[in-house]
């Protein structure tokens, strides 16, 4: 039972609960009321203010209690909404004695008030309730975590923080409750999610959502999620990517499409790696990489602009603008200017190994040739791309769904964008010749082994989709979470993550 796991001090709150109870008041009552927010309060009484009205600012406010002190014959207590924070005054006067003992006795930080009064501005110049009437919305029984002392109207006042990450990450409930500063994070992760989302409309495109369960998985080089459908005895995979799917419906004739939702992948965890994550890809019929290239960087800086009122971010350190041009520079020019390697004079992966090899870079001995240059890419160009950097014309071998540049069939239109020190997008000018990509499909097959988590399934389905003809296209695909991170200056992807995949408790214990 829940009261069996309560410490001393939380079977103390249920105690005032049950006090409640006794006297006929409901600590969990069915209806509460909230005529104003916190700052919609202020701003009321402001505006009255400063036009001389002396016309009362009635208002019923409503949230959680983050501060309370006690004062003999009068109390100050300071709630939390969804806008901020505000002061309620508590004056026995005109509480009377027993209302206001019920505060004192039976009122605790973290429980929900909801009080009514008028606004008024106290001696020290704080706009603040001034509390005519007050219940009880909802008992907490568990305190919020530690405490800190801060310094508010020249009075010391004790307010909740939670600063342990493996605690804020597996109670993200009680991190909201208590750090403003995480609420925030996810004001600019949805309002991050409408700019791109108003981009991408503004320009015609339409938002589709395409299946999460899938019978073949693909559209990226992953170690998928598997499940089971009773009903139908088949094995199911998690999506790891929209894009085979997006571009079926290219096919169909909607020429310009978009999906954001999540995609789950059975890899590693690290600063900016988490099973699920949130993805955007689009598709645009009759366009190319060079002209999805132009598109990204004005719709991130676009998404900067709306959200932050700037394309300027500081992350980790750096000042970076988002604003175009973004740097652009081929691969192979960056990996030759970083490492010294020219991959052009290594079409096998034993010689690109025995170059990487002469040169001290540590390796995974046995690897292709597109692992190889992954590994280049990843220790390399990818921790120096601080400012917006465009790295394009990729090998073929590492980009089964790109179309070949013409002219050099070793290469693929492809591109990465990088900020920040991390890959942030992805896009091809996209493979359409049905032929085509269903050798590459056996070719990723020979390539790689059976057990391989970078193998790229045949998909018989997608081939045939194809085989109807899809136009040339240009696709795209951006990490959401990494853009928070970049907007909100977070480096970890676990702090742009409400509920982030963590090991489970009894696993740390072990440990």
């Amino acid at each position: 039972m829940l009261e069996d796991s309560f410490s001393d001090l939380e079977h103390a709150r249920l105690k005032k609960l049950r006090a409640l109870e006794a006297q006929g008041i409901q600590p969990f009552p069915t209806r509460a009321e909230q005529t104003h927010t916190s700052q919609q309060a202020i701003q009321a009484f402001i505006k009255t203010e400063s036009e001389n009205d002396e016309t009362p600012v009635k208002v019923t406010l409503a949230g959680r209690i983050r501060a309370l002190r006690p004062m003999g014959k009068l109390a100050f207590a300071h709630i939390q909404d969804r806008d901020g924070r505000v002061q309620l005054f508590f004056r026995v006067n005109d509480l009377g004695e027993d209302k206001l003992a019920e505060l004192i006795d039976f009122y605790d930080l973290g429980d929900f008030i909801q009080a009514s009064g008028y606004m008024f501005r106290t001696k020290r110049g704080e706009v603040s309730l001034y509390v005519e009437d007050f219940t009880m919305l909802a008992k907490a029984l568990r305190p919020l975590p530690a405490a800190k002392d801060e310094v508010v109207d020249g009075e010391v006042v004790r307010h909740a923080t939670l600063n342990d990450p493996e605690t804020r990450y597996r109670q993200r409930y009680v991190d909201l409750a208590v750090n403003p500063d995480v609420q925030e994070i996810f004001k600019i992760r949805s309002a991050t999610v409408r700019s791109l989302q108003k981009f991408l409309d503004d320009h015609d495109f339409i938002e589709v959502e395409t299946p999460i369960l899938q019978p073949i998985y693909g559209g990226a080089a992953a170690q998928p999620f598997v499940t089971h459908h009773n009903q139908l005895h088949q094995d199911l995979y998690l999506r790891i990517s929209f894009e085979l799917y997006l571009k079926r419906l290219l096919v169909g004739g909607l020429e310009r499409v978009y999906e954001i939702g999540r995609d789950f992948r059975n890899e590693g965890v690290s600063y900016k790696h988490n099973p699920e994550f949130t993805q955007l890809e689009f598709y645009w019929a009759y366009a190319d990489y060079l002209q999805v290239m132009d598109f990204a960087e004005q719709m991130v800086a676009f998404a900067a602009q709306q959200v932050l009122g700037t394309t300027k971010v500081t992350y980790d350190g750096h000042e970076i603008d988002l604003a175009p041009p973004w740097k652009r520079i081929e691969l192979r020019q960056a990996i030759l200017d970083a490492a010294g390697i020219d991959i052009d004079q290594h079409p096998t992966g034993d010689s690109l190994e025995a170059a990487m090899t002469a040169k001290d870079i540590k390796l995974k001995p046995g690897s292709t040739r597109g692992k190889l240059i992954d590994a280049l890419i990843s220790d390399f160009l990818e921790p120096n791309c601080i400012q917006p950097t465009f790295l394009y014309n990729y090998p073929r071998d590492i980009s089964p769904l790109a179309k070949s540049k013409p002219g050099d069939p070793t290469l693929v239109e492809r591109f990465e964008g990088f900020v920040g020190g991390m890959e942030l997008c992805n896009a091809f000018t996209e493979l359409n010749d049905p032929l085509d990509q269903e050798q590459r499909f056996i070719e990723m097959g020979r390539a790689y082994a059976d057990d391989d988590e970078e193998q790229h399934p045949m998909d018989d389905d997608f081939l045939n989709a194809l085989s109807y003809g899809m136009p040339p296209a240009g696709g795209f695909g951006i990490g959401v979470d990494r853009l928070v991170m970049l907007f909100s200056g977070r480096r970890s992807i676990r702090e742009v993550i409400l509920f982030p995949h963590l090991r489970s408790l009894a696993d740390e214990e072990k440990d």
